[in-house]
């Protein structure tokens, strides 16, 4: 494929959604240079589900796969059972195989939305790291010393607050840093809170000979809560959600969100979001642009005919009060817990979002028209339920 050096284009590509570049004018150079790069994400599967935030790096990976450089997708199955402190107050859990393969099972499937994956070289770290030799990982290891990682931004504050940081946990970076050196990475990207490691693999290729990647910063995106999107905090809009659990979650965001989520989860152009920009600066309802913001990122997933659909969907139950035709429904057995249902069908993500729904008078018996307020529910009849502003739910008997 031939490299586009179009300078309009690759602007773009270093500016939006970018919070810093190292090195800005080297990278620039190379891109409108026609070299072809070799351009790495690494990302760990310590979740089945690919959220919107983790996808603007993977949307940032598309842009220069569009240009036509080397796309290198790495899937973290190594450093996943180590588990990335970054940004992290306390100890990631380490991850069991099992729950490395059950996450994998869809992980390319969802990667596919977004990128096109006949062009792209998929590795997994395992492959070199658990090949390494003690004598070699201590090789590896002689690149960082304690002072650099204990200076690390969320170590020194979990320090400060007399955490403990396990000896394990330094050694991610440099495995993350490894991986650059395995597949000759010329660019690495990923999120803000990942430029220690980032700057690790600079660190690392410098060690073993090979020239130093330039590194590209994303924004990080906040969840439904407000807090940074996580899927274990559970505030995520996950790729693959229903189109109408994507769409009534969009629509669910704070009104000071709106612009970011349009910048970096929409397709839309700078001079659309501008546009954007000046009507809410004039006083037009956030929550009218918000169901067009909605609306673009279903479009994305789903296509234009279930986006469409989703705010047909909306209008009519939320903003008509009306109660939806259609319903998913759970087919169960009489005398299952409701919450553990739920949770099973994905409908909830943890039994504390139940306890918590259930205790904010969220989980509504359409067919009595009364708020469920019992805890351990065992089903023992056909059930209609709204739970939270957002899902509708039947449950059956078989």
């Amino acid at each position: 494929m031939k490299i586009i050096t179009d300078e309009k284009k690759i602007d773009e590509i270093l500016t939006r959604g970018v919070e810093d570049i190292f090195i800005k004018e080297d990278l620039r150079k190379k891109l409108l240079s026609g070299e072809k790069l070799r351009i790495k994400l690494g990302i760990d599967p310590t979740s089945p589900y690919i959220h919107i935030g983790r996808a603007i790096t993977l949307r940032k990976l598309r842009d220069f796969q569009r240009l036509g450089h080397q796309v290198i997708f790495i899937i973290g199955d190594y450093t996943a059972k180590i588990g990335d402190p970054s940004d992290k107050l306390e100890k990631r859990p380490m991850l069991t195989e099992k729950q490395i393969k059950s996450n994998l099972e869809k992980y390319l499937k969802q990667v596919a939305l977004i990128l096109d994956m006949k062009n792209v070289e998929v590795k997994y770290n395992s492959k070199w790291l658990k090949k390494m030799n003690f004598i070699e990982l201590g090789h590896l290891l002689e690149c960082f010393t304690v002072q650099q990682m204990s200076r690390r931004r969320n170590f020194k504050d979990r320090l400060d607050a007399g955490s403990d940081i396990f000896v394990v946990e330094f050694l991610y970076p440099a495995l993350q840093g490894y991986d650059s050196v395995a597949v000759k990475a010329d660019v690495e990207i990923g999120g803000f809170d990942q430029l220690f490691n980032l700057k690790a693999g600079r660190t690392v290729q410098k060690r073993y000979g090979q020239k130093e990647q330039d590194i590209m910063v994303l924004s990080m995106l906040e969840g439904t809560d407000g807090r940074k999107m996580s899927s274990s905090w559970g505030n995520i809009i996950s790729i693959v959600d229903k189109p109408e659990d994507m769409f009534g979650k969009v629509m669910s965001l704070k009104d000071e969100l709106i612009l970011k989520y349009f910048l970096l989860t929409t397709d839309l152009s700078f001079e659309e979001i501008d546009k954007v920009k000046i009507s809410l600066e004039k006083g037009e309802n956030p929550k009218d642009i918000k169901t067009k913001l909605a609306y673009e990122i279903v479009k994305i997933y789903h296509g234009e005919k279930k986006a469409k659909e989703a705010e047909e969907n909306w209008e009519r139950v939320f903003s008509k009060k009306e109660i939806p035709d259609e319903m998913p429904e759970i087919i169960v057995s009489a005398g299952e817990l409701l919450s553990e249902v739920l949770v099973k069908n994905k409908i909830l993500d943890s039994k504390g979002e139940w306890r918590r729904l259930v205790e904010g008078s969220a989980i509504h018996d359409l067919e009595k028209n009364e708020n469920i307020n019992e805890v351990n529910l065992k089903i023992t009849k056909n059930l209609k339920l709204k739970i939270g502003k957002k899902k509708f739910i039947k449950i059956l008997l078989k």
